[in-house]
């Protein structure tokens, strides 16, 4: 077996700076930052762009959380997820085989209404969140932050080995739906990467007027207008429930984060239903049973494990938990110049979402049905207006007043087992943001504890004692030790510094002064 040793470089900067999953999509942001703007500003942009540059993982037709701090400490997150129809009917989503299932397993629903096309699709909230979070903490105009990805999406998501893979694994389900199979594929399989090297490109032309439409009528057009009423006639066309009523009574939500004091830093992140809560009690749990000193071996990694599968089995008993297949999100990390900070999780949910692009405005929406129970009479469960748990987890830890990190990840249910490691590697062991992204991880969040096959000998060892152990690669995919990335404040020096997921070929940091003019 041959082995491959990555690393990529922690990015350090006196300005601003922008993690995200793709690196046009951080250089966007970053260039908002060295105009002047602040850290929402770039968190919005970026997350607009990635829209087009990563369809695959988030989009304005999906929903997410974001997490806000102030240089002065002072930490506000902003709640965005999708939410069910309030016309919805649970009885549309019979179970498969009865109704049996445990805390890792859930029967299925009758043709995957709840994975796949129109019948999975929940009611957006992204536009709203980013609108809301730019009009009221940001500094740019609406039209402004749009502008990026509206030239993006005219000229297309560019087509090279990542994105033809990204496609073909998708393709027979992008191919059941003749808007997604136009945008995405030729002839129904994934487009090729030109033989002989260049750029190709997927334009989205619909989905620019769209873009183009809000920059000019507003965000609320998506709810309440024109780009509404072109929503509606697809989404009823298909079969969904979601109506005119339900788009215009959704509101994005202003909130407290739930927080936890971890060694004496603050670890703030969403409340609710979300993946917060779950993150918050695990490290309760390894505040109690780890010892900080040493390094992050074998011992440490028993209580990662102990820790994690703890709150896993409350979460998915007494939550609820977010569906049998993976999720595909996608996570920007930003800091500006004074050193306010964005942590910012936006999804569709699965890859590509429900596979549905709508015919009149050419973007893929979620398939946020699948975050729900399909179980009647259990916590989360299918229900008219609901919100489902989600398992994003954006974060931002404060200390002295100040904030000193921001920090999330893409990848469904790793994403709250990943944070926990990662925050512990650095407010335990006093690693880098460089050394803590390139450290072996595990995951709990399957019934067999997944060891990564670089961690040190005695780490599977160790865990074995407790659980099963299955010992696996840090893969493109499939991933299995979730996508992080963040930014860290150094206020003895007024720095900055950032990283990105080391395996994922388009993820990056950029400084403001590296953004292109």
């Amino acid at each position: 077996m041959e082995t491959w040793t990555i690393h990529k470089p922690a990015v350090t900067s006196a300005g601003g700076i922008v993690s995200a999953q793709n690196r046009e999509a951080a250089e966007a942001g970053a260039r908002i930052l060295a105009d002047g703007g602040n850290a929402v500003d770039a968190a919005v942009v970026t997350a607009l762009v990635l829209s087009t540059v990563e369809p695959w993982l988030s989009g304005i037709g999906g929903g997410g959380f974001l997490v806000h701090a102030e240089p002065d400490g002072r930490v506000e997150t902003l709640d965005f997820n999708v939410r069910a129809s309030r016309h919805l009917d649970p009885e549309d989503y019979p179970l498969v085989g009865g109704s049996g299932g445990d805390w890792f397993q859930w029967p299925a629903v009758a043709e995957d209404r709840n994975i796949i096309g129109y019948a999975s699709i929940c009611v957006p909230g992204t536009i709203d969140g980013l609108a809301t979070a730019l009009a009221e903490r940001g500094t740019i105009s609406w039209a402004e932050a749009l502008r990026p990805a509206i030239a993006f999406a005219e000229r297309g998501m560019e087509v090279d080995w990542f994105s033809e893979l990204c496609l073909a694994i998708d393709a027979a389900n992008l191919a059941a739906f003749p808007t997604s199979s136009e945008l995405f594929l030729d002839k129904g399989r994934a487009p090729k990467t030109p033989a002989l090297g260049g750029a190709r490109y997927r334009p989205m032309a619909a989905k620019a007027r769209v873009l183009r439409r809000l920059a000019e009528a507003g965000p609320r057009d998506f709810y309440e207008g024109e780009t509404a009423r072109l929503l509606v006639n697809d989404l009823e066309a298909g079969g969904s429930k979601i109506a005119a009523d339900d788009l215009a009574a959704y509101r994005c939500r202003w909130g407290e984060p739930a927080r936890i004091d971890y060694r004496g830093s603050i670890v703030n992140t969403m409340a609710g239903l979300s993946g917060g809560p779950s993150l918050v009690a695990a490290l309760g749990v390894l505040r109690e049973i780890l010892d900080p000193s040493g390094k992050p071996g074998g011992r440490a990694a028993l209580a990662y494990a102990t820790a994690i599968r703890d709150t896993y089995r409350n979460r998915l008993t007494t939550m609820g938990h977010a569906g049998k297949t993976g999720d595909c999100t996608t996570h920007i990390s930003v800091v500006d110049r004074h050193g306010r900070m964005v942590s910012l999780t936006n999804t569709l949910l699965s890859r590509f979402g429900s596979k549905v692009a709508l015919p009149q405005t050419g973007f893929l929406m979620n398939n946020g049905m699948m975050w729900f129970d399909p179980r009647p009479g259990v916590p989360n469960a299918i229900a008219p207006g609901a919100t489902p748990l989600a398992n994003m987890a954006p974060v931002v830890v404060t200390r002295d007043g100040r904030p000193q990190l921001a920090i999330g990840a893409a990848g469904g249910r790793q994403i709250f087992p990943t944070l926990v490691q990662l925050l512990s590697y650095g407010l335990d062991f006093g690693m880098s943001l460089e050394n803590a992204f390139h450290h072996p991880r595990l995951d709990a969040s399957t019934p067999t504890i997944r060891v990564n096959r670089a961690a040190a000998a005695d780490v599977a060892a160790e865990v074995a004692k407790g659980y099963a152990v299955e010992i696996v690669d840090d893969t493109l995919y499939p991933v299995n030790f979730a996508i992080p990335s963040a930014v860290a404040r150094n206020w003895t020096n007024d720095t900055n510094s950032a990283m990105a997921h080391p395996t994922s070929p388009w993820a990056a940091a950029v400084a403001q002064e590296e953004a292109a003019p």
